[in-house]
């Protein structure tokens, strides 16, 4: 098995290859559909030199043909490797001999297959690779295309990609094709500086792409296709590279399955699929995930173009009413703040509109825009002027030419303000005026559809506040603490802690949890029921119900000494009646908990991440809800803040409909307390739930838990 890599290639390991001033095609052609012949003629243009090498030919068209590679008597950046599998090791290694700087690989055949000697010989290129100092790319790859050289190393029929502008767009694909279909968006105006394939991935691989287009200037922003790797810590290493470098990174995640939920005991393990650790890891390094392939290109073409945010919220103009409600839905609900002008504004956008528009935002200028040109460019330069406004939204609801004899001045507009203008193209005439336009123009960016206009500028502003309060790194937990809380993990014995085992460690960590008694009889439950206060709560202590209400194991509310000793008996003759019979150690006394906002705060130690929270709204219901977050654990008091604001239902911790608001300090130190009792214990521990955590004004509470330690 190969030894897993740390780190990632630089920008000067891979320069030959991706940036090179010569190639060389071993397997040229001229049979017409060949890959030899393809990769001939989709570099005919290639601003550097192009050699054939294939002992069958002297001669390709009017291109000199070599018999190897060291016969070519010059030196050579990057080999294309179009041959069949059979020969593709020989000429790997030929071309480390002959000092190449990197070869692409396209044959297919390798570790896809599932076969152990197909994994062998793709292992055997790898080792080349690291004995050598040879970068290969694939092999099972398309090819790559660098646009700024016009050198385009596929055998694909592409569509041709021109040089780049200064905000193009860096393409980087596990899948081929794919990547390839991404950068036809140049024929609609996109600018693309780069596609780069990895296939198999033997060497040079996602990772190594996003970190050499981190410090390429051809391109202002990476757009990522992503399957999944088994490394994912360089892939999350390389983008908070990027991050660091100023360079955005947008990717779209396929395979959005949560395989590794379906073993989960606790809510916690259900609520953090794979997907959704992925998604969190992504947002910790810096980087945008996009929910759907078709916002990839236009959500990049948009980080490619803004710059850095001045402010949260978003203008919207409109010609047309419809269109702004659509805008302020869509802004609710990617929570893009839309604040009023202010009077001076307000003045001059009123000095613009007929009184059946609306100098507010959204602000309408009507249809009399036909008639009245300038109005249009007066408002939209208001309201950029606004220190509230970070970009202003425009609706195109109608395409003609008018249309693109506008994007020049929003252009110069948006220049001169340092803010984009984003237009949202939602007419059906896809292609019609403007749009290709909108596309070329340096400071507009072009949107689809109101929703992933909106959610762009969401993750806009929120990356950018990210990267401003990069997160403080947790205080240590004393080493007493840890061993006290590790001890009582190890005496479950490997099964999953009681609820009265699993709140004693938590609280270890300054986890409040309520009071409790553990006890035998029904007297001893009437006199604990006392001792603690009514009303009281009955709950089966058992390591084999792990959540007790489902089971019908627990008794709430109960107002007397009678109604203790009726819960008692039901619940005790419950379990008796269970098959197979669960171990019973007592019966849990608690007192009841006054309603409050219920949230699960919890912990899955994934395989491929480490430790992961999950905090969601809702206690037993956060299923339901679908309203949780996820981020690495441990995080500070400040990044569990962060987490509650980023909750849907977050306005119920402020006390909503006359509820009482929770203290969100106190309850993002109990988030950050539960984060590090995960990531302290990740070892022992599979998973672990707090839920529900009960919030009231100043008082967090703990009411119940589960800790479920690691199989073997």
């Amino acid at each position: 098995m190969p030894t897993p890599r740390t780190g990632f290639y630089r920008h000067a390991e891979l320069h030959r290859m991706l940036h090179p001033a010569s190639i060389a095609v071993v397997g040229a052609s001229p049979r017409a559909g060949s890959f030899g012949e393809r990769v001939l003629a989709n570099l005919i243009d290639f601003r550097g030199a192009v050699h054939a090498v294939n002992p069958r030919y002297e001669r390709i068209g009017d291109r000199p043909c070599h018999a190897t590679l060291a016969a070519i008597g010059a030196p050579i950046d990057c080999a294309v490797i179009a041959a069949a599998r059979e020969a593709v090791e020989p000429i790997v290694r030929e071309a480390a001999a002959a000092g190449a700087g990197g070869a692409i690989v396209f044959a297919s055949g390798y570790a896809e297959t599932g076969r152990a000697d197909r994994r062998a010989e793709q292992e055997s290129l790898a080792a080349i690779a690291r004995a050598t100092g040879l970068r290969i790319a694939g092999p099972n790859t398309i090819g790559l295309v660098n646009a700024e050289l016009e050198a385009r190393a596929t055998f694909m029929t592409i569509t041709p990609i021109p040089p780049p502008g200064r905000r193009a767009i860096g393409i980087v694909s596990q899948s081929g094709a794919l990547g390839m279909s991404l950068a036809q968006g140049v024929a609609r105006g996109a600018s693309v500086s780069h596609v780069l394939t990895s296939g198999n991935s033997c060497d040079v691989d996602m990772a190594d792409y996003i970190a050499y287009l981190a410090e390429d200037p051809a391109c202002a922003a990476i757009a990522c296709v992503f399957e999944g790797t088994s490394e994912p810590g360089r892939i999350l290493d390389a983008a908070a590279f990027a991050a660091e470098c100023g360079k955005p990174l947008v990717v779209y995640k396929m395979a959005t399955g949560s395989e590794g939920a379906a073993a989960a005991l606790s809510h916690t393990g259900a609520l953090a699929g794979t997907h959704e650790a992925y998604r969190a890891a992504f947002r910790h390094a810096g980087a945008v995930l996009v929910e759907d392939y078709e916002r990839l290109l236009e959500t990049a073409s948009f980080f490619a173009k803004a710059g850095a945010p001045q402010a949260r919220g978003a203008a919207v103009l409109v010609t047309s009413g419809g269109a702004g409600i659509m805008a302020a839905d869509a802004a609710e609900q990617h929570g893009v703040p839309m604040p009023q002008p202010d009077a001076a504004v307000r003045a001059v956008l009123e000095s613009h509109i007929p009184e059946f528009g609306a100098a507010r935002n959204p602000c309408d200028v009507t249809a009399q825009v036909i008639a009245n040109p300038n109005s249009l460019a007066a408002c939209a330069g208001a309201l950029l002027g606004h220190a509230d406004y970070a970009a202003l939204v425009v609706p195109q609801v109608y395409s003609y030419a008018a249309t693109a004899q506008r994007v020049p001045v929003f252009d110069a507009m948006a220049a001169a303000h340092g803010k984009p203008i984003c237009i949202v193209w939602i007419t059906e005439f896809l292609a019609g005026p403007g749009s290709a336009e909108a596309e070329a123009a340096e400071h507009v960016a072009l949107f689809r559809s109101m929703a992933s206009c909106f959610a762009a500028l969401a993750a806009w502003t929120e990356r950018a506040a990210h990267l401003a309060a990069p997160p403080a790194a947790p205080a240590p937990t004393p080493p007493a603490v840890r061993a006290e809380a590790a001890a009582l993990i190890a005496a479950a014995g490997g099964r999953p802690l009681t609820e009265h085992a699993a709140k004693a460690a938590l609280a270890l960590y300054g986890v409040p949890v309520v009071g409790e008694t553990l006890v035998q009889t029904a007297e001893e439950a009437v006199a604990a029921a006392g001792a603690l206060g009514y009303p009281a709560v009955l709950k089966v202590e058992s390591p084999d119900l792990l959540h007790k209400t489902e089971a019908g194991v627990v008794r709430l509310d109960l107002r007397d000494a009678d109604a203790v000793r009726g819960a008692y008996a039901e619940i005790t003759a419950r379990v008796a009646a269970m098959e197979p019979v669960p171990r019973v150690r007592g019966v849990l006394v608690q007192p009841m908990v006054p309603a409050g906002v219920e949230l699960v705060v919890g912990a899955r130690i994934d395989p491929l991440f480490g430790p992961l929270l999950v905090v969601g709204l809702g206690g037993i219901l956060v299923e339901l809800l679908a309203d949780t977050v996820l981020a690495p654990a441990p995080v500070s008091a400040a990044e569990a803040r962060a987490l509650l604001d980023r909750l849907r239902g977050a306005r119920l911790l402020d006390g909503f409909r006359g509820g009482a608001a929770v203290d969100r300090d106190r309850l993002s130190e109990v988030i950050a307390a539960v984060s590090r009792f995960a990531a302290d214990h990740r070892d022992m521990i599979a998973e672990l739930d707090v839920n529900p955590l009960i919030g009231v004004g100043a008082r967090v509470v703990a009411v119940d838990a589960l800790i479920v330690p690691r199989r073997g």
